[in-house]
């Protein structure tokens, strides 16, 4: 049955416009991911199950659950299933899909084209019901205003968040039973940063994680719809002591190369870390950063700042120069680095290469000087989350600011250059593959902000320095040799 509900989800996802998708935050759920969610719940000897499909479909993720029924690795009394779908063009598809069982269960089911953020702060606000032993989501993406009306509901269930999928996740947690469990796969995003410090706040406080799957490839879990958001499945269980988080990892939704690996929750979650980040581990080993008791310092102990470059180029677009000219200062993009080297002007690469300095722009640059820079994104499949560089005053001639765009973070010490070997300590420290590997088991977006720099540790200052004036004595040190300087300074 549940090959037939996969031939009418790629149907219907070929038929829908890519607008109406965006719209609505809908990407169906393909059959492999969704047997491997329903594979994640596990057997409680509960007489009845109350399962809770939010954001259904066409009832994928349902027909995974109640195939698992079927073949008896999941066993109950009754089965009643509360699908809600938004989309009242899929109606008829998601109860073709979930009728298909009635003779075979005692499933009793219902259709909601209710709005379900709105329907389940109501449940939480009247105590309707904390009723649902179960729950199977693959929940719309997309961001939530911070004036909006969905804003405004979640605050009334006592929930904060950005997101659909997150509040999604966090209405179906408050409305579990205890030991409920929910299996999710949602946009990695959730695991780091500020916005969603209130979601995992909620979440460590209202369930324990039982189970992290990660995707080696950011492209393929939805790759029918060409979804390049990071995504991971995750099993929660309301309530729950937090035990041992078990890991699995596989390159595609075949999970034909899956492994598994079961690490402490402070590999997960680091005990000292305030924002309550969620980490990755993709192997049993510690990283060398994790290991190293050297790399301790935050950078307030180090005396400099990161920042996002200053300059948002639409927003002074009338100021902005393609080529250098009297009365402009350069304009660095990440285009502008390559390695240890700046290359500007760049003609050609449909950005600018200068900014006028006048009444205007003047708060936006800052003193030329040495800098570290660390580009915001990375592209669809690189090697490499952090790429640092540094940016050398004499490159620019007889200047005295310089503009550095938003797509940049800028290690600063208070809007001013940094000390050479400082600079280049720092970019050096920044490109070597432990702290990449690193900042990929907190990190899955393309992403990288100033928040995410700030939050890592450094060695100290000193180390740095004389990271830095090796940098200086070799040019352009290989990868291999930036790491064995790393393994010399934590060894």
């Amino acid at each position: 049955m549940l090959a037939a509900v996969e031939q009418t989800r790629l149907k219907v996802s070929k038929n829908t416009e890519a607008k109406r998708k965006s719209q609505l935050g809908q990407f169906l759920t393909p059959a492999r991911t969704a047997q491997f969610m329903a594979s994640l719940f596990t057997s409680k000897g509960s007489l009845e199950c109350r399962l809770l499909d939010a954001g259904a479909g066409i009832g994928s993720l349902s027909s995974a659950f109640l195939e698992r029924c079927i073949d008896g690795e999941l066993r109950f009394k009754t089965i009643e299933v509360t699908a809600f779908e938004l989309d009242s063009l899929i109606h008829k598809e998601l109860n073709d899909s979930l009728s298909s069982y009635k003779n075979r269960l005692p499933v009793f089911y219902e259709i909601l084209g209710d709005d379900f953020i709105e329907q389940a702060v109501n449940i939480i606000q009247f105590d309707f019901g904390n009723g649902f032993t179960h729950a199977i989501l693959n929940p719309p993406y997309k961001k939530i205003g911070s004036n909006s009306r969905y804003r405004l509901l979640l605050r009334q269930a006592g929930i904060e968040t950005v997101n659909l999928y997150s509040a999604f996740v966090a209405l179906a947690l408050a409305m579990m039973k205890p030991s409920g469990q929910i299996v999710a796969i949602i946009p990695r995003s959730f695991c780091n940063g500020p916005y969603y410090r209130p979601f995992r706040d909620f979440v460590f406080q209202h369930a324990a994680i039982r189970h992290i799957h990660l995707f080696d490839s950011r492209s393929k879990a939805f790759k029918d719809d060409d979804v390049l958001q990071e995504n991971i499945i995750l099993l929660i269980e309301r309530d729950g002591r937090q035990d041992d988080v078990t890991v699995t990892t596989s390159t595609d939704d075949s999970f034909a190369d899956l492994e598994t690996h079961t690490h402490p929750f402070n590999r997960i979650v680091f005990p000292d870390d305030s924002e309550r980040f969620i980490h990755v581990p993709t192997s049993p080993e510690l990283n060398a950063i994790e290991l190293s008791t050297v790399i301790s310092y935050s950078l307030e102990d180090i005396g400099i700042k990161v920042s996002t470059g200053p300059v948002v180029d639409f927003r002074l677009k009338e100021h902005l120069r393609e080529m250098p000219e009297p009365g402009t200062v350069p304009l660095l993009y990440p285009a502008h680095f390559a390695g240890q080297n700046i290359e500007w002007p760049k003609p050609g690469i449909k950005k600018s290469n200068a900014i006028q300095r006048n009444v205007e722009t003047e708060k936006w640059l800052y003193p030329l000087g040495f800098y570290c820079v660390v580009r915001r994104f990375s592209s669809k499949e690189e090697k490499r989350r952090i790429v640092a560089g540094v940016v050398q005053p004499n490159t620019f001639g007889d200047v005295e600011m310089l503009g550095l765009e938003n797509h940049l973070n800028v290690y600063h010490e208070n809007k001013h250059g940094l000390p050479e070997a400082l600079a280049r300590g720092l970019a050096m420290y920044l490109n070597t593959t432990a702290v990449d590997e690193n900042f990929r088991r907190s990190s899955g977006h393309t992403q990288v902000n100033a928040t995410d720099l700030k939050m890592m540790k450094y060695p100290s200052r000193e180390a740095l320095i004389d990271l830095g004036e090796w940098a200086r004595r070799y040019g352009e040190p290989t990868q291999n040799m930036i790491d064995e300087q790393l393994d010399k300074l934590i060894a």
